[in-house]
């Protein structure tokens, strides 16, 4: 059975009403649909959601590991490093750093996790997984 998980694009922009077998959630996408969450009712639905993924086991939370090797992925990036399969990347800017830097942990814990990422991000998950080798799959691939 495959493992996925959507990014939190896929949440805003598409409103998924189904959650496939193997589906995880990540502490990461919660953390920010809560923080964007537009009242109180919202706030709940997703403590009621990570009550249950915590429940089930399918709650993807980072682990000091996962900070370690996000760090270095992000070290990569805003330095432009050579990349093992890519050769150079472009340095991101300061800018992009603080949207990234989510990103980069959602495809560590889904590479834990052997999880496939459902985003309509691609651009910013293909400049990750020059270091980090994660499955993604756009969210119009996946839902069409």
């Amino acid at each position: 059975m495959p493992v996925v998980t959507y990014d939190t694009c896929i949440y805003i922009s598409r409103k998924p009403l189904f959650f496939p077998k193997g589906f995880r959630m990540t502490a990461i996408v919660l953390q920010e649909l809560t923080a964007g969450a537009a009242d109180d009712s919202t706030v709940r639905l997703w403590n009621v959601a990570r009550r249950e993924h915590d429940r089930a086991g399918t709650f993807l939370v980072p682990d000091g590991e996962d900070w370690w090797v996000a760090g270095k992925i992000l070290n990569s990036l805003l330095r432009g490093l050579r990349s093992t399969n890519k050769g150079r990347i472009p340095k991101v800017s300061a800018e992009e750093k603080q949207r990234i830097i989510r990103d980069v942990l959602i495809a560590r814990v889904a590479k834990r996790a052997n999880a496939t990422i459902i985003t309509d991000n691609i651009r910013d998950f293909e400049r990750i997984r020059s270091y980090c080798s994660v499955r993604i799959i756009s969210g119009d691939a996946y839902f069409s």
